[in-house]
This record gives C-alpha cells, structure tokens and sequence, in this order.
C-alpha cells in the first residue's frame, strides 16, 4: 500500500478544486453539488466546508447518490444500498457531481442515469480528487481534477480515513 495523498495533501487538492470550482461558477448561482456514494460524498462534504467559508455560501447543501441499483454489475454481486438524498431540485441547475476516483467511467454512466431520474440539469460537470484517465471504457472525462494518476488496472485507488479521521488516497496492488 503506497499512501498517494497523505491528509495535509488531500486538504490542498480539495482547496484546490473549490478554488476551480468557484472561478467557474462563483457564487455557486444555480448550481447544485452531488456527491456520489461513498468516495464522492466524503470528498463533497470536505468541499462543501470549504466552501462555506466563503460569503453567501454557509447554507451549501450536498445531496447524496446511490448508484447501487444502477451499476452494470448489479447482478454479478451482492450489494448493499448507500443513502440516497437530493434535498433540492436539481430542474435546470447545474450539478457538480462530485467522485474520489475517476477509472473506467461505469460509476459516473450510472451516476447520471441516476441523476436524469431525479430531474432535467441544465448541465452537469464532473469533479474528481484523481483521475486514472488511461483506464477509460466510456467517453467520460472530469471537468475539474485533483490530480491523474498512471497506474496499472489491477491497482486500486481509493480515499481512506486514518485513524484520527484525516482523508488519505492511496494505492494498493490487487
């Protein structure tokens, strides 16, 4: 296991991102962010308080999306739902769905057939901590990207708490 992003770094790249994110869209005026179960939520949650510090945004919501039911691979394993909230509309707003780590771009193809479930987004932009471009099986690519990373398609990446609660990505060979 190789620690890619220890916790200060991980607090750098989400600053990072909210800064991205804010010369885009600032103020956030209609714009709505999703995290997706679980990696995505835990990376939103750290971006909304980010965010928050800023004038205008102490009220930021982050909604909530499960993919379970959605997955390509929902019939070859046994898997447990996550929750599921989208406190707001989503009805022509731009959504920021939020992901840990971008891979083949399955979990994002059935993250958006989730979302176009709960309402008509005037678009939809996608920000990740890292991306693992080279691994791609559906056109998809993130709009705003913490970092890429070369890797093998046996490794996994994945953002872990440690044991005083600090994100950690790391690297693990299969």
């Amino acid at each position: 296991m190789k620690t890619i992003l220890n916790h200060t770094e991980y607090l750098t790249a989400v600053e990072s991102l909210a800064q991205a994110l804010l010369a885009k869209h600032p103020g956030l005026e209609n714009t709505a962010l999703v995290g997706v179960q679980q990696g995505g939520v835990v990376l939103g949650w750290d971006l909304v308080r980010v965010l928050r510090k800023e004038p205008g945004l102490k009220d930021l919501e982050l909604g909530l999306l499960d993919i379970t039911f959605y997955r390509d691979d929902f019939r070859t394993s046994i898997l447990a739902p996550d929750r599921m909230n989208i406190p707001f509309s989503i009805e022509e707003k731009n959504v920021i769905l939020i992901d840990d780590v971008l891979f083949t771009g399955r979990t994002i193809k059935a993250a958006l057939d989730v979302l176009l479930d709960y309402g008509r987004p005037q678009r939809v932009e996608l920000l990740v901590l890292a991306d693992r471009k080279e691994h791609r099986q559906f056109p998809i690519q993130a709009d705003y990207v913490g970092l890429t990373i070369p890797t093998t398609k046996d490794q996994k990446v994945k953002l872990v708490s440690d044991e005083s609660g600090g994100q950690n990505l790391i690297l693990r060979d299969s």
